[in-house]
């Protein structure tokens, strides 16, 4: 009796799109801005031999699906053989309610669902792809080159408290900080990332003496951008300054 091998495709779940999904994405971030109140998102199918679906939708923070504040038009799509199309996120009359001093940060959704196999004992899990997206509300608009590099970065300071670093973030904006080093110009430190909200103090989770007394965060711009903020310390509050080339 011959013995039949089954073959199973991996589940991955992937943030922001790491992995080699077959629907793509054309950002790692998005902003929704308040002024405009919507924003177009290009999907495309990398797969040059088969067609897929693909399925969006928004969540907040708590991973409940988003409906009253903003509309993700077509919440299904069809994307045939290396074909693209677009996603546009409508702000509703509701997005008003939000908090206008302030970003809020949600999740922007992309399932991809493939053909059904003409295979047997094969398993099809399709790769789900997840970015940060945030509504800026109309008070807080950045113009093109604020967006890049603004100077509202460096209102931002550090904290030592209890032997760790606390962002101290008085600004409207989200900082997310994806890397650091110990001095300008220094060797990368291995850090957990951190996501500072607006207007609160987050602590970070490595000791304080793993920065050093210069520390220098890599965060992310509107556009997915690398830039750095170095910090000069005096005591236990230190003072940021942005980097305007980081590849110095």
């Amino acid at each position: 009796m011959k013995k039949h091998t089954e073959k199973f495709l991996i589940l991955l779940t992937l943030m922001t799109g790491e992995a080699s999904s077959a629907v793509a994405l054309d950002r790692t971030r998005a902003i929704i801005d308040g002024k405009q109140n919507a924003i177009v998102l290009s999907v495309t199918n990398k797969n040059n031999k088969l067609p897929y679906l693909a399925k969006s939708w928004l969540e907040d923070a708590g991973e409940n699906k988003v409906t009253s504040y903003f509309a993700v038009t077509p919440p299904l799509i069809r994307l045939d053989p290396g074909e693209g199309s677009q996603i546009k996120i409508q702000a509703l009359p509701a997005s008003k309610s939000l908090p206008q001093d302030r970003e809020t940060m949600f999740y922007f959704n992309v399932q991809e669902i493939p053909p059904k196999s003409d295979k047997q004992n094969v398993l099809q899990i399709a790769l789900h792809t997840k970015i940060k997206t945030f509504y800026r509300p109309e008070a807080l608009y950045l113009d093109l080159r604020e967006a890049a590099e603004g100077e509202w970065v460096e209102k931002i300071r550090l904290l030592k408290e209890d032997g760790h670093y606390v962002i101290d973030n008085p600004t409207g904006y989200y900082l997310n900080v994806k890397a650091a080093r110990g001095k300008p110009g220094g060797a990368p430190v291995d850090i957990t990332t951190v996501t500072a909200a607006p207007k609160a103090k987050t602590a970070m989770k490595d000791p304080a003496s793993k920065l050093g007394d210069s520390p220098v965060l890599v965060y992310i711009n509107d556009y997915g951008g690398d830039k750095e903020l170095a910090f000069t310390c005096s005591g236990s509050a230190c003072t940021a300054k942005l980097v305007r080339d980081s590849s110095k």
